[in-house]
């Protein structure tokens, strides 16, 4: 497995040749599975097998790989009995999603209460002066 280097605060990362701490984070938090195993284990430390099984079984390379990247990120350790948990920053990254979780349950409302829009649409509302 080829992997990325770890997003981190002044290296460049994707989206930032200076990698500002935002760009880091966003490019971090987007790689496949992170969030998941992040939120995983904001309720409880759990070993590797179990935390492969709540991620719905993903592969044990993708998950070793995104566990290496939280643990150079800081986000998790691994405890003494061989357990995997949250750092007490990788809890604050864990609480500062919540508002994007609560925008995204508004947007999801939102997209489901309004009329669906095809290409057709917009080049109707183009002929209608919208």
């Amino acid at each position: 497995m080829n992997a990325l280097p770890t997003p981190m605060p002044g290296r460049p990362v994707r989206g930032s040749t200076t990698g500002r701490p935002l760009m880091a984070a966003l490019d971090l938090f987007g790689r496949r599975w992170t969030l998941r195993i992040i939120w995983e284990l904001g309720e409880e430390p759990l070993g590797f097998r179990l935390l492969q099984r709540r991620c719905d079984g993903m592969s044990s390379s993708v998950l070793r790989q995104r566990l290496t990247e939280l643990q150079e990120a800081r986000l998790t350790e691994v405890l003494s009995n061989g357990d995997y948990a949250l750092t007490p920053l990788g809890q604050d990254a864990r609480e500062a999603l919540h508002p994007v979780i609560e925008w995204s349950r508004r947007w999801a409302a939102e997209i489901a209460d309004a009329p669906p829009t095809t290409p057709e649409d917009a080049v109707d509302g183009r002929r209608n002066g919208f």
